[in-house]
């Protein structure tokens, strides 16, 4: 009886044992099945086959050269409707093969509009407040966005990227003179007053650096159609980047620079300003142009319809470059379309990817 009674004992010892250590196993169990809803998904599938690692690597590899252009006749007037047929490129000299070609009025447009606010811009700078605003509520579509940057003795982001025009519309009328004497020291030499000979080293118009950094920082990283458009009497004053860096960090980013010149003459007096032939050089280097309004306030808001149509009726073509060798150089482009006085306004070159750019990727 007691061995009967022994055995009873150590079954239910045992089925308690069980019992308690069932909600463990079915924590266990359920942990097992149902994965927390923060812990990243699992993939069952199996590795991919070594050829498909070769294709995305060589897909990488691939150059692709965009050519953003506008075409205009012996007039002067925009050329619509043009195809693949009508327009032949050329890299180094060396023909190439045009393999896309659209009309792109619809592509999103990423624009940044660079105010010059040293001290030699002091009484046209409230034009450039009004035109560029009414210039930004007109050609900002749903897709587009825009910054806004000024320079002086500083380059500052006074807006980032937006798609609101009234956004961009209220930073640019916070927009102040400044100069190294404070805001209102419009003329003095060495304080943002533009490029008075003076003694020292002057530091008042980061032209250079604000395209440079305008370029690098910003419109590097975005895709599509690019362009800054840069209000400013040209002279640079203090910049640390030199213009050809400023005109290769823009034709690295891919955007074109539009120059509206516009300039208080009064102010400099007999020194006159040497702005022209540096503006002309940054926009036609990108496939921009120059506009030269004066300090003339219609002159001005023409400047930026012009700028307006034409990036209304831009085109993009697309080549793989007979050059394949990533070697960063620069290679210097050609192109013409059919017709009598065609002139077709584009970059007039880019640089070539580099093996360590692509191992950065």
């Amino acid at each position: 009886m007691k061995i009967v009674k022994l055995i009873e004992m150590r079954f239910y010892l045992r089925l308690a044992v069980l019992v308690l250590a069932m909600p463990m196993v079915s924590a266990v169990t359920w942990a097992q099945l149902v994965p927390s809803p923060d812990a990243p998904p699992v993939s069952t599938a199996p590795p991919p086959a070594p050829e498909e690692d070769a294709v995305a690597t060589l897909k990488l590899n691939v150059n692709l050269v965009d050519l953003f252009f506008t075409v205009t006749d012996k007039q002067g007037n925009l050329v619509p409707h043009l195809s693949k047929s009508d327009c032949s490129v050329s890299e180094d000299k060396a023909p190439q093969t045009i393999k896309n070609f659209t009309a792109e009025t619809h592509l999103p447009l990423t624009l940044g509009i660079l105010l010059d606010t040293s001290g030699s811009q002091y009484r046209v700078l409230p034009l450039e407040q009004e035109a560029g605003s009414a210039f930004l509520q007109r050609v900002l579509k749903a897709k587009d966005q825009a910054f806004l940057l000024s320079f002086d003795v500083n380059v500052d982001l006074l807006q980032d990227f937006t798609n609101s025009p009234r956004t961009l519309t209220h930073a640019m009328a916070k927009a102040e003179i400044n100069t190294a004497g404070g805001n209102g020291a419009a003329g003095i030499p060495g304080a943002g007053g533009g490029t008075i000979p003076t003694y020292g080293t002057p530091k008042g118009t980061l032209l250079y650096d604000a395209v440079y950094l305008a370029s690098r920082e910003k419109l590097n990283q975005e895709s599509g159609r690019k362009a800054m458009i840069i209000l400013t009497d040209g002279d640079d004053q203090g910049s640390e980047h030199k213009i050809s860096e400023a005109i290769a960090a823009a034709q690295k980013s891919n955007a074109i620079i539009y120059v509206i010149l516009i300039a208080d003459t009064g102010f400099y007096g007999n020194f006159g300003y040497s702005g022209y032939s540096a503006s002309r050089r940054m926009s036609e280097e990108t496939g921009g142009r120059l506009i030269n309004v004066g300090n003339n306030g219609k002159k001005l808001e023409a400047a930026f319809q012009q700028i307006e149509d034409e990036l209304r009726t831009q085109y993009v073509l697309s080549y793989t470059p007979t050059n394949a060798k990533q070697d960063g150089t620069f290679r210097r482009i050609g192109m013409q379309c059919k017709g009598d006085g065609m002139k077709v306004q584009v970059r007039k070159g880019y640089y070539a990817p580099s093996a360590e750019s692509n191992n950065d990727r």
